[in-house]
């Protein structure tokens, strides 16, 4: 396997999208088309015949370059069809040029590189090839009284949020607890919904007040075999709702028994983890792949 290294402009978008629709049930985030949203200018790894591709999603700061995972992006790595993924994953990162000085990745694949650290990190996701019913029975107690909660008020289920919406929803009352998002990833966010709903990949669910006012959303990606619960954002009074636990039950009975993956997409955060969790899904782990070769004192400042 000759490995290559090539700049945004060298790769070849239709033969790397046509790499990862060879793998079932792929994740979306290393579609072309995400990356060009989500990591402008990313760069990539790929063989000689674009069988395994692994994308780097690079910047610069402080005249130096560093690869970073970005925000609403769970995970990359190695993508390959066939062959031994954690070998081929090994080789790639082997070959990851020296002058990214700082190396903060998400992968999928548990690797051991001399100079690189690994920690891991979950996800849940849950297979959906058996029927509603016996779904149910797997969801925890706890999340079967709470859907039986949101069953006792009405809450219609609409189609018409716009990404604009949703994300003022976040902001105003659930930005709080995510941590530090720079204006810049909420302007990415908002590219990368309005591209999945026009071309049909992607769709916001809600639900309102009876008086219109949003109440709760998620955005989801919907591709073959996968659906990614993406971004997701509620008020107190979805809370006491349990809206949540209403959608993703709703998500969930549209898809039982297609063998259709739901991907709850990750978090750090042990209440919604525990949520997560509590519709029956896997526990998954990922990787943060980290490297810094940055000089002193600059690293101070990363």
């Amino acid at each position: 396997m000759m490995i290559s290294y090539l700049r945004n402009n060298e790769i070849d978008r239709g033969r790397w999208d046509a790499c990862l629709m060879e793998i079932p049930a792929v994740r979306p985030y290393a579609m072309s088309w995400y990356l060009d949203i989500m990591s402008p200018g990313w760069e990539a790894m790929v063989d000689d015949d674009y069988l395994s591709v692994f994308p780097l999603p690079c910047r610069r700061k402080y005249g130096f370059s560093y690869i970073a995972t970005p925000v609403f992006l769970q995970q990359l790595g190695l993508y390959s069809a066939d062959g031994d993924r954690k070998q081929i994953a090994g080789e790639f990162i082997s070959f990851m040029p020296e002058f990214f000085r700082l190396v903060d990745l998400c992968i999928g694949q548990e690797v051991s590189v001399p100079g690189f650290t690994l920690t891991p990190r979950y996800n849940y996701e849950l297979v959906l090839g058996d029927p509603y019913e016996k779904i149910w029975l797997n969801y925890m107690t706890d999340c079967r009284r709470n859907i039986n909660i949101a069953h006792r008020y009405p809450q219609d289920i609409v189609g018409d949020v716009n990404p604009a919406e949703l994300i003022s929803l976040f902001r105003n009352h659930t930005a709080g607890r995510a941590g530090t998002i720079r204006e810049r990833s909420y302007q990415q966010l908002r590219a990368l919904m309005e591209h999945c709903i026009a071309s049909g990949t992607g769709r916001i669910l809600g639900v309102r007040s009876p008086k219109g006012k949003l109440l709760w959303g998620m955005f989801v990606i919907e591709t073959c075999g996968r659906t990614t619960l993406l971004f997701t954002a509620g008020s107190r009074k979805s809370r006491e709702l349990r809206t949540s636990y209403h959608v993703i039950d709703h998500l969930i009975k549209g898809y039982a028994g297609t063998g259709q993956v739901i991907d709850f997409a990750g978090s750090t955060v042990p209440s919604i983890a525990i949520f997560m969790s509590s519709f029956g899904g896997e526990r998954c782990t990922y990787w943060r792949l980290y490297r810094n070769s940055l000089p002193w004192p600059v690293r101070l400042f990363k």
